[in-house]
């Protein structure tokens, strides 16, 4: 077996892990048979040990023989002429660390709520969910196509709601749930585009085929307007995933998730998956100069917006989320800047030590109040701004970032409520065409129509 085949096989194995887990928890928990919590965590350990095993293994053939950039071919999707859609997966300088990372960070976290979680009604289903988790954002991570960065791209977002709503009998995080999954739904539209024009234009999907197989560097297919479309299209979706400004209020609301899932999602990989994927086409970011300056404005005033409105928050894990987002959007600057190793770097380091921060939260304020309660007092004064500014300016800063910069007020006045309206007046609508076509509805009393309803 030559070394390429074992690299192959060592991926193949490292990626596919999370789907034995997932089975052996889900399966006996949908006949009412759930698993003991020792089993599950001994599954965990297990498959996560032997994931990161082998990606390490892979690692060092790949360093040792010098192989460059390795393509995985799983087999054909479907086919479609002129259109051909195959399961591919790409090893190379970009997904290969990163998928490392990612193994190791979700092994870490596994290991953290098996005591977290312990006794909980949901235990089964926090690994359930966490090896959907693991495996989408393996799949986006490893990806050789678009069309596999969107598969796991779904699953990593369909996890996050399922996460953020982990308890079912509070409504709050119910809500909240929705507020995200109807965010991610709304700028996943921007990669399902891009991954149509790509194989208009181009005629595939594959990322070793467009970009020369070469991380960082390589070619671009595309220049000019359609290069400046697609790259937009892709800011639209890394936009959502990243919370970056308009979309950065579900983020303080995802953290009515657990512990864990909020270190996993919203400090270590989720929230980073957006910049992954511009990283990944970092090719065609270099032929867009006016996308790469949107790409950079956004991040500078993402980061802006969230160190300001982070200094107003009281709730810990809120706190974290904005710094969170403070460093994704000086990430997303980086990479405007066209510096992909550096934004690689800062992903890595800025994951490990945000989801360590997560994870520390709570005890972190158990130990702040006994340390309180021994000295007598509050150990540090928090000030809203340092810089002497006139009172009245100063109230009105921290009333704009208390209220997040009325982010909600003006989605909900300017999108919400608009779109409610008008699916208020075609419900109506609908219904006075149906009834020209049935006398006998004309003769009974109308219906009330959604535009009627409170």
């Amino acid at each position: 077996m030559s070394s390429r085949d074992l690299i192959s096989a060592l991926v193949l194995l490292a990626a596919a892990a999370p789907l034995p887990l997932l089975a052996a928890i889900g399966i006996p928990a949908l006949a009412r048979r759930p698993l003991d919590e020792r089993v599950i965590g001994a599954l965990a350990r297990a498959l996560f040990s032997t994931s990161f095993a082998a990606f390490t293994t892979a690692t060092a053939l790949i360093v040792a023989s010098g192989s460059g950039a390795v393509v995985v071919l799983v087999g054909d999707w479907f086919a479609i002429p002129p259109y051909h859609f195959q399961l591919q997966l790409l090893v190379d300088g970009l997904s290969l660390p990163f998928a490392l990372f990612s193994v190791m960070l979700c092994g870490v976290i596994a290991g953290f709520a098996h005591r977290y979680l312990h006794r909980e009604p949901g235990y089964a289903r926090f690994f359930v969910l966490l090896s959907v988790f693991t495996l989408g954002m393996l799949t986006i991570v490893l990806a050789g196509t678009i069309e596999v960065a969107f598969a796991g791209w779904e699953l990593v977002g369909l996890s996050s709601a399922l996460l953020i709503a982990f308890f079912q009998h509070r409504q709050l995080a119910v809500r909240n749930a929705l507020r995200a999954f109807v965010v991610y739904r709304v700028c996943d539209i921007g990669l399902l585009v891009a991954a149509l024009l790509v194989h208009h234009w181009c005629g595939t999907g594959d990322f070793a085929a467009l970009f020369g197989g070469k991380w960082p560097g390589g070619s671009s297919p595309l220049a000019g307007t359609r290069a400046t479309i697609v790259v937009g299209l892709i800011v639209v979706s890394a936009m959502g995933k990243c919370a970056q400004l308009p979309f950065s209020g579900w983020l303080p609301r995802a953290m009515e998730g657990p512990t864990p899932s909020s270190a996993i999602f919203y400090g270590a990989l989720s929230v980073h998956a957006g910049a992954y994927l511009l990283l990944r086409f970092e090719p065609l970011i270099g032929q867009a100069p006016i996308a790469r300056v949107l790409i950079g404005c956004i991040g500078l005033l993402s980061a802006v917006h969230a160190s300001f409105v982070a200094r107003t928050q009281t709730d810990i894990k809120a706190v974290l989320a904005y710094a969170s987002l403070t460093q994704v959007g000086l990430i997303l600057v980086e990479i405007a800047a066209g510096f992909p190793r550096l934004a690689l770097t800062h992903i890595v380091g800025h994951a490990c030590i945000r989801s360590l921060q997560f994870l520390r939260a709570p005890s972190l304020l158990h130990d702040l109040h006994v340390t309180e309660n021994a000295v007598g007092g509050h150990i540090a004064r928090v000030r809203f701004s340092e810089s002497p500014r006139p009172s009245r300016t100063q109230r009105w800063l921290y009333r704009f970032a208390l209220e997040r910069a009325y982010l909600d007020s003006l989605l909900e006045a300017l999108l919400v409520a608009p779109l409610f309206r008008l699916l208020g007046w075609l419900d109506s609508a609908e219904r006075r065409f149906s009834r020209l076509f049935d006398p006998a509805d004309r003769a009974r009393s109308p219906q009330r129509s959604l535009s009627d309803r409170p």
